[in-house]
């Protein structure tokens, strides 16, 4: 069962960064019953879909749903199963880091410059393609280290780098550790591993120790869920602190987890200039209407989808931005509009708005839908593009912020 821990005698004496957490089983959908199945009737079919089910899926969330989404979810576990036979069928022909070291055989003995940029260039798109599609659980902790930069972030420092950092929180009392105190227990609360002691320990740790590597960030409300999904995944404490340093200090944005949060700012004001780009019709009536696209977006951006997305559709996405960047978060937060646009045109209330697309996002528990419409109805947006426009944002929200600072300080003067 989930949160079942992997302990001996001898984790006592291993460093906590090498111990592993718990074991993740193998995916365990549920199937419907031969009672929702059975066809008796139009209205006893009607009611069998509205039937509450209530489950765990692979990473120790509750989760209820319909019996439709039950389906929708064995869809996806069979998936999972498939594109895990691709990756194990390339680990076993092309060696167990084949995206990281291209070989190139040659009879002479000698590798052209041209050859290995070219072997490099077809892992590239392979890859591209295959983490689109999923990278299957059991080999997320390695692929996600390789491929977001993580590895290589940790090969600069000391291995006892992540235990004296640790050490050096013990007993320390900062805004962020109080901050970080209060927000453990609201971290996916109905979580058996994540709400015992243990895990409330290690979510903590990791959270601690990165407010110390960088001060600047300290501790903001949205780590902790992002941490948290972290530690899940990659079973170890550190492990997640590292991925949650990529994350943070490559992957994302700058300054979007400091106080300010100048930087989520600037990511708001670029997602709705796309929005307007990308949906011209849903932007104009929700312009219309006097809604911000913050009251939602915010969150997704904030906690990487892992608030509002059930938790495979959540890596799914994570899938992809630890390979291909922060654009992915844009062409995800476009496509949950998309999904529902006539919809979306519909209404003419700002509640209900929110309502739609939260329930929408609660309940995307195909990813591959998701991922279709984020890459193929979206269509392309270049990283250059993003950055031209994260530019001429961040100019108008510092402007913003100095004001801001300026009335303040102003107020406190005339005090």
């Amino acid at each position: 069962m989930f949160g079942t821990q992997t302990r001996d005698v001898a984790d006592d004496f291993n460093p906590r960064r090498r111990r592993t957490l718990w074991n993740t089983p193998s995916a365990s959908m549920p199937t419907t019953t031969h009672t929702i199945r059975y066809n008796t009737g139009k209205k006893s079919m009607f009611n069998a879909h509205l039937m509450s089910v209530k489950f765990e899926d692979l990473y120790g969330f509750m989760v209820e749903g319909n019996v439709d989404d039950v389906n929708v979810l064995n869809e996806v576990r069979e998936r999972i199963r498939e594109q895990g036979r691709v990756w194990w069928a390339l680990e076993a022909s092309k060696g167990a880091n084949w995206y990281l070291q291209p070989k190139i055989s040659s009879n002479e003995g000698v590798i052209s410059v041209t050859s290995l940029k070219l072997s490099v260039l077809t892992n590239t798109i392979t890859l591209r393609r295959l983490i689109r599609k999923g990278v299957p659980p059991m080999l997320r902790p390695k692929v996600w280290l390789s491929v977001s930069g993580a590895a290589k972030k940790r090969s600069t420092v000391p291995e006892t780098y992540y235990d004296e950092l640790i050490r050096a929180t013990e007993g320390k009392t900062t805004p962020a550790t109080r901050q970080i105190d209060h927000d453990l227990p609201r971290t996916f609360p109905c979580h058996p591993w994540l709400n015992s002691e243990e895990g409330q320990a290690s979510l903590r740790r990791v959270l601690l120790g990165y407010s110390f590597r960088d001060s600047e960030v300290g501790y903001c409300q949205g780590l902790n869920y992002v941490a948290a999904l972290l530690l899940l995944v990659m079973k170890t404490e550190e492990d997640a602190f590292w991925m949650l340093a990529v994350l943070l200090e490559n992957v994302l944005v700058s300054d979007c987890y400091t106080d300010t949060l100048s930087g989520c700012h600037v990511e708001q004001r670029v997602f709705k200039d796309l929005l307007a780009k990308k949906c011209p019709r849903i932007a104009a009536h929700l312009e219309a209407m006097g809604f911000d696209v913050s009251l939602v977006a915010t969150e997704w951006f904030l906690c990487l989808f892992s608030k509002s997305l059930p938790s495979e559709t959540t890596l799914r996405v994570w899938d992809v931005l630890f390979n291909e960047g922060a654009k992915v978060l844009f062409h995800v937060a476009l496509a949950i509009f998309k999904m529902r646009e006539d919809d979306l045109l519909r209404i003419q209330h700002i509640g209900d708005v929110i309502d739609i697309l939260q329930t929408t996002a609660h309940h995307l528990y195909d990813p591959d839908e998701l991922l279709t419409f984020a890459f193929d109805k979206i269509g392309s947006m270049t990283t250059n593009t993003i950055t031209k426009e994260r530019k001429k944002q961040e100019t108008v929200v510092m402007a913003e912020l100095d004001q801001r600072i300026r009335r303040l300080s102003s107020l406190k003067m005339d005090g």
